[in-house]
């Protein structure tokens, strides 16, 4: 199988980096549990004046370099990366900075997917394989394969695709 796999939200957590930042610059003592249950997307959760601040965090130099990795997505990556045919396919062209942090974290927490398989672009929607896991719906709509909803807060409502909440999920069903 050819399978794609987006970073932010899905590999790489960019929700709970929001956080720490606000937390730091603000004094302030948001957790993710909180966070999630209040609000779809953290800038939603903080008062309006700080709102462009949160939108902005993702310019900030070392935003993407410094991401938590989301739990199992290591080992349960390199299990499908020696058994099919594994892309990471990330739009990194919309933050000046993306493109080369991106790419830096890969090779730290993902050594084992080379550079040949990663996609880091600014629509997905020229994508052809079996399956993408994403956790955006808009790049899942036009996918002609098995699309695969990775949760965030952001697509809770979302009933229109196939959904998981863990990398033990997508084990269970790919490996």
């Amino acid at each position: 199988m050819r399978i794609f796999v987006d970073m932010d939200e899905v590999i790489a957590d960019t929700y709970q980096e929001h956080i720490n930042i606000y937390n730091k610059e603000f004094n302030a003592n948001f957790t993710k549990v909180e966070a999630e249950n209040k609000c779809s997307d953290f800038w939603k959760c903080v008062p309006p004046e700080h709102q462009q601040n949160v939108k902005d965090h993702a310019r900030q130099v070392g935003f993407f370099r410094n991401l938590a990795v989301i739990p199992h997505s290591q080992e349960v990556l390199k299990e499908l990366y020696h058994k099919h045919e594994v892309y990471i396919a990330s739009a990194a062209m919309q933050f000046p900075n993306s493109l080369k942090e991106k790419s830096d974290w890969l090779d730290e927490h993902f050594p084992f997917i080379k550079w040949q398989h990663r996609i880091l672009c600014g629509d997905k929607h020229m994508l052809k394989g079996d399956v993408l896991i994403d956790d955006r719906a808009y790049n899942l709509e036009r996918f002609e394969g098995r699309a695969i909803l990775f949760t965030s807060p952001h697509n809770i409502g979302e009933e229109r695709f196939e959904r998981v909440s863990s990398w033990l999920q997508i084990a269970e069903m790919l490996v």
